[in-house]
């Protein structure tokens, strides 16, 4: 039986549970909402999810979102195709890597996107220089923690958490779903 996944384009911790479904294979009903139309706001969204955020899955009726705790649940729920280590030391660094992507990369990466794209009056060189220093910075730590071939060693949750925050999400360059059906 089918997941039913829950997804807005362009949010980088939805493309982190969809990076999850489709390497492990599991069978899911894509569920794209609108920001524009605020479906996320929605009543019949919000009895899922009492926040209004994607990522959110329902798996033979249990709901959970957070992407962190999705893709773990999905993780252990379906052990195929392994994205955490056997090792425990092993998967404190995958977890403390993706949350460091989450927490600090998401955040440079986040202020930087509201400088350049949101804000009525254009930056200063000085701001923009600041913000792309912090993203750099950002980048830099990660790339001394690169073990290769993923950035903790193996493909792990830790690459699935930092790729949709430095790649370009747009529409065009977004994965298509295999196994899902759009809706």
């Amino acid at each position: 039986m089918a997941l039913d996944f829950y997804y807005g384009s362009g949010s980088p911790y939805a493309w982190k549970v969809w990076l999850v479904l489709e390497h492990k294979g599991i069978p899911y009903n894509f569920k794209l909402l609108s920001f524009d139309k605020e479906e996320t706001k929605s009543p019949a969204f919000r009895a899922i999810n009492p926040r209004g955020k994607v990522p959110t899955i329902v798996d033979s009726g249990f709901a959970l979102w957070e992407s962190g705790p999705v893709a773990e649940y999905l993780e252990e729920r379906y052990p195929q195709k392994p994205l955490m280590p056997t090792d425990a030391k092993a998967r404190a660094i995958v977890r403390r890597i993706a949350t460091e992507g989450q927490d600090y990369l998401a955040k440079a990466i986040g202020a930087l996107t509201e400088m350049t794209l949101f804000n009525q009056e254009a930056p200063t060189k000085p701001e923009l220089g600041k913000a792309k220093q912090a993203v750099m910075e950002e980048l830099a730590l990660i790339e001394a923690e690169f073990a290769g071939p993923g950035v903790a060693g193996p493909l792990s949750l830790a690459d699935f958490t930092l790729f949709p925050l430095g790649a370009d999400a747009a529409p065009d360059r977004v994965p298509q779903a295999r196994h899902g059906h759009r809706q």
